[in-house]
């Protein structure tokens, strides 16, 4: 038995077949994780909230992470209420990947947070960013000013220097997806972060038995079992 899923849309078509695998549950996100501030670098000590935000509380929707020292977690010990987490002092053991899970399985968007005890981050946006619009990443330190100049950096190229430590990319396309860092002469160097774009699409998320696959697409048009 094959079950094939095709999506159509005017992003690239997503198809795929999977062989005797016989349960299988498609469904559309449900739950949204946002964290403020909103940023994806954080220094050692911060305060950070990250939130669940629910389309169906009756999902049972929770927080979890997966740190270099824990995996599939719940946001930390006295820190979590279910779906939400306030992390009142940040420490680098905190840096990995988290996400919202519900009782059924879906998950939400993921977002990879990254703490260092450094002097120097990129805050750049958590979320994907939609095509077409403007970005402006920070190169901020901890303990000056967050306007020295400071240099930008993709996939370890260098983009530009600028005098402000501000650095705006007007009308983002796929091409400006990419690791950033960014650099502060006399103060160091930031940690990477990945930034990621999007078209305007909704996410269906596909579980089964023995596989998960995620595919993003406007919308999804056929379903055929065969």
């Amino acid at each position: 038995m094959e079950l094939f899923f095709v999506f159509t849309s005017n992003q690239p078509v997503c198809h795929f077949s999977l062989v005797l695998i016989s349960l299988l549950s498609c469904t559309t996100n449900q739950a949204r994780l946002t964290v403020s501030p909103s940023s994806s670098q954080f220094f050692k000590g911060a305060f950070v909230s990250l939130s669940c935000e629910e389309d169906d509380s009756s999902a049972g929707w929770t927080l979890r992470r997966n740190t270099s020292k824990e995996q599939r977690t719940q946001c930390g010990d006295g820190k979590s209420e279910g779906s939400s987490c306030n992390i009142s002092f940040i420490i680098p053991l905190d840096s990995g990947v988290y996400w919202c899970e519900s009782r059924e399985g879906p998950i939400s968007n993921m977002v990879n947070l990254t703490v260092t005890g450094g002097s120097v981050i990129l805050q750049s946006p958590v979320l994907p960013v939609m095509e077409g619009d403007d970005v402006t990443l920070l190169c901020k330190t901890k303990t000056t000013p967050s306007n020295l100049p400071a240099a930008f950096y993709k996939d370890g190229s260098l983009i530009r220097k600028q005098p402000t430590g501000h650095m705006t990319i007007q009308h983002v396309s796929r091409s400006d997806e990419g690791l950033y860092k960014c650099d502060i002469s006399g103060h160091g160097e930031s940690p990477s972060s990945w930034i990621t774009v999007t078209g305007d699409t909704l996410t269906c998320l596909c579980f089964c038995r023995f596989q998960h696959s995620q595919c993003d697409d406007d919308l999804m048009t056929v379903f055929a079992l065969f």
